[in-house]
């Protein structure tokens, strides 16, 4: 940086601009003012200094403002109508950056970098200097953040639950070694965009016993009991008034519980010993939980969640309801929807359970009649692993109110299939809540979830078929009505109309609109113009200006330079052995063989190739992390080949989140879905990559089912064994009868020959391998689908080599898009699951 431009931050034009609190400026000369106010009169740093940093706090402080205004009197709004709300409770937000999104939604974008640059300041510069949110992990926390964003844009009276994490999941850096796993630092300075409410607290009991009164109601009482604090973030719709919340909740011991004579007596520790279990809850997501201490303290996690976002929920009920004497319980479910994001919010069955038996004196009938009216449950997988299932003495230890009330639920239930369905009587063992198995009696979460909703959903068409007919078939023959399909969206806000403006820009100008923001299905129009010439060249430079940018991203972040001239292939998510970056992995291992042997004519008659992988394995799950490890050595070994290095290279993108997706994914041409058919319950990443004209090379499995058949089959590449062959091709498996494909062996053997280093690979490739066992037997058939694999990789390659066609499959996959908005899935769970309706602010 030259002198003239960092002096020009303390002085130059900035001392043109005065400092002049405008709240709701709009003028870039006001908004310039109002964020040299903010760096004045709400300062968080010393005086002096207005760099980037400095100017990034100041400038939300300037965005808060507005974003204030628009949530207080979204606030009144719904108080005065006083609308059924939904309550979406999920252990996981992925919010990503909240600057770009705050002054995109609210159209103030141009408006901001015009004002910055009078204050010496490039707005691209300034949002980099925001961290992620890191209350996440997953398409799951992502899925939460989307669907905050249509609620809002919706105009839909919708409050999102959750916690404040301090260190989140874990910020992933790669070293030599692999993955290493530090805190994330979102927290280290603070964040702007939240506000603590310090008027809304709730106590929170954890262990302790149940008294029975003479009257035979029940109170629990004793144990621990810890105060939730209610931090709120604004959640602003596009272009519309309405600022809705997500309400993250922290843990927090009081004064009173500091013992200060112990403390005057030297025993720290012991002296504040409640507060440190309580900032121990809310520390990090998915803390390991192999210890009894970890069980418990994910379950605490669980109730904190539940506990508090109830008793706020039944307080603002019984606020509004005050003017009509006692309180019509009735009315509750006519007020309240809640949705639970999987099975970790499960426990706000019980606990409203408790809540209306135990503190407001209804009876079970009434209680049970009012939770299971109020309350529906999303499925987000079929993988036995990810069910949870609590061990019944951990819960009665901590909860033993919630058990007895589980026991209760169990007990009826039993009874009322055997009245009712004799004929499940056989089934009943597998159907009930508690499994009493002898070794391990556990607390089945998702049959809690399934027996107290009124309505379950899966997340995509595929998805929800598999629970219909196989997880919860009998459930099904009881209550055939309660099972919906809820295909899941992205926000076209976040995934490309933010992050991919030279394409936006493109469609805008095509379609004659920027309507199609908010109304995705008007895409589809693109396709009368497929073959336009003009259009082709546009969307080839938006393509290739989007594959420059990651380039250089991918040269800061790995120190390795890859060219925009060859095919940008991408696969990020979670690393999971079901996601099968294994397969992937292996297909480049046997790519980087064959250009070996090849002569350098025929490796000039290849399609050059860009592999990058990324995404966190979590920290105790070691096969995952070796497949990391294996990316990481490949990456070195090819990318230094100075014969093969012009032809492909292998990147590992490290620390995957929201702000490094939304700078992969417009510079992505090809991403890979190969999860084995019938594992992934829908896949958010697929429909984002097709969104910005990027082709999927993917399995027919989850949302890439629905996203094949909107963009038609000829624009998607498409391989591997189908859901219904899965089980018969395990069973051949076992039965010893499967024939390994030549390349697959030899990419294998590749990898054991040390041609990629020193680390033992055997245990990860091992896996592969044997019939049967415990992580034998290639359970996520990754040596069957091989062959499919890389014939559907050349199929791409010579695809690629023709310009037109690829460049109109791309156009055609983003013309076929329109159905996977966030804004079409949240509209179906308003009115077919929530049943709310639009509250817009006036």
């Amino acid at each position: 940086m030259s002198m003239e431009t960092s002096s020009a931050k303390f002085n130059g034009n900035i001392s043109d601009v005065s400092a002049v609190a405008q709240p709701l400026a709009e003028e870039p000369t006001e908004i310039a003012s109002n964020i040299k106010y903010h760096a004045r009169y709400t300062p968080h740093f010393s005086p002096s200094k207005f760099e980037p940093e400095q100017a990034y706090y100041a400038t939300a402080d300037s965005v808060r403002d507005r974003l204030i205004n628009q949530w207080n009197d979204t606030y009144l709004h719904y108080d005065k109508v006083n609308p059924k709300q939904t309550y979406y409770l999920s252990m996981e937000y992925l919010q990503g950056r909240a600057l770009t999104n705050a002054i995109g939604n609210l159209d103030f974008r141009d408006a901001y970098a015009d004002a910055l640059k009078k204050l010496g300041h490039e707005l691209e510069e300034v949002v980099e200097q925001e961290k992620d949110a890191a209350l996440g992990n997953g398409g799951l926390g992502r899925l939460a953040s989307c669907f905050l964003d249509s609620m809002a844009t919706l105009n839909l009276p919708a409050w999102g639950y959750g916690l404040r994490y301090k260190y989140g999941l874990f910020k992933q850096i790669i070293t030599k070694a692999g993955q290493e796993e530090v805190a994330e630092d979102w927290l280290e300075k603070f964040s702007p965009w939240e506000v603590v409410r310090h008027d809304v607290v709730f106590p929170v009991r954890f262990f302790g016993d149940v008294e029975v009164h003479p009257s035979g109601s029940r109170k629990w009482v004793g144990g621990e009991v810890i105060q939730a604090i209610a931090y709120d973030v604004p959640i602003p719709g596009y272009r519309t008034k309405n600022t809705n919340s997500l309400r993250l909740w922290d843990a927090k011991a009081s004064s009173e519980d500091l013992n200060l004579f112990q403390f005057n007596d030297g025993q720290y520790e012991s002296a504040a010993q409640l507060h440190s279990r309580a900032q121990q809850i809310c520390a990090v997501l998915y803390p390991g939980d192999a210890t009894e201490n970890g069980k418990l303290l994910r379950l605490k996690q669980q109730f904190l969640l539940c506990s508090a976002s109830l008793q706020d929920i039944i307080a603002r009920f019984k606020e509004r309801e005050d003017g009509k004497g006692a309180h019509h319980w009735s009315e509750f479910p006519k007020k309240v929807a809640i949705q639970l994001n999987d099975t970790h919010p499960t426990l706000a069955i019980p606990e409203l359970m408790r809540l209306l038996m135990d503190d407001e004196g209804l009876g079970w009938d009434e209680a049970w009649g009012i939770t299971t009216r109020a309350i529906a449950y999303t499925n987000h997988t079929v993988l036995p692993e990810a069910l949870e299932k609590w061990s019944q003495a951990v819960m009665w230890k901590l909860l033993p109110r919630h058990m007895e009330i589980i026991e209760e639920i169990d007990r009826r239930f039993v009874a009322s299939v055997q009245s009712e369905r004799p004929d499940l009587e056989n089934k009943i063992p597998s159907m009930r809540i508690l499994d009493h198995n002898a070794q391990k009696p556990v607390v089945r979460m998702a049959n809690l979830c399934v027996v107290s909703s009124h309505t379950v959903n899966g997340v995509a068409k595929l998805h929800s078929d598999i629970l219909k007919a196989e997880l919860f078939a009998d459930y099904v023959s009881v209550w055939p009505t309660k099972f919906q399909n809820k295909t899941n969206g992205i926000t076209p806000r976040r995934w490309i109309h933010f992050c991919s403006p030279e394409l936006s820009n493109i469609i805008t100008k095509w379609l004659k609109t920027d309507q199609w923001v908010t109304n995705l299905e008007l895409l589809a129009n693109l396709r009368e113009f497929a073959d336009n010439a003009e259009l082709h060249a546009e969307w080839e430079s938006a393509k290739m200006a989007n594959k420059q940018r990651l380039a250089q991203y991918v040269l800061r972040v790995t120190g390795v330079s890859i060219d925009p001239d060859t095919l940008f292939d991408i696969q990020v998510k979670r690393i999971h052995e079901y996601k099968r970056q294994l397969l992937n992995v292996l297909g480049v291992v046997y790519r980087y063989k064959r250009l070996k042997e090849m002569s350098p004519q025929e490796r000039n008659n290849t399609t050059p190739r860009t592999v990058m992988i990324g995404g966190k394995a979590f920290a105790t799950y070691t096969n995952a992390k070796r497949i990391v490890k294996l990316v990481t050595d490949v990456g070195d070994v090819i990318n230094s080949d100075p014969d093969i290095n012009n032809y492909l290279k292998v990147v590992f993108v490290p620390n995957y989140n929201v702000s490094v997706a939304e700078m992969l994914i417009p510079g992505s041409e090809l991403s890979q879905h190969i999860s084995t058919a019938g594992m992934e319950a829908s896949g958010t990443s697929n429909m984002k990559f097709a969104l910005n004209g990027c082709l999927i090379l993917g399995t027919l499995d989850g949302a890439n089912v629905e996203i094949r058949e909107e963009i038609g089959e000829e624009n998607f590449f498409l391989f591997g064994a189908t859901a219904d062959e899965v089980p018969r091709l395990r069973k051949e498996r076992e039965d010893g009868l499967f024939k390994p494909d030549p390349r697959f062996e030899e990419a294998k053997q590749f990898i054991r020959s040390g041609a990629f280093g020193t680390y033992d690979y055997n245990p990860l490739l091992e896996s592969l391998e044997g019939n049967s066992g415990y992580g034998r037997g290639d359970y996520f058939l990754v040596g069957h689908d091989f062959p499919s694999y890389m014939d559907a990789q050349a199929r791409v390659d010579e695809a690629y080599k023709d310009r037109r066609r690829w460049i109109k499959m791309s156009i055609l996959s983003t013309a076929g898009s329109g159905k996977f908005s966030s804004d079409r899935t949240i509209s179906q769970y308003a009115k077919e699951i929530w049943n709310i309706a639009e509250c817009r602010v006036p």
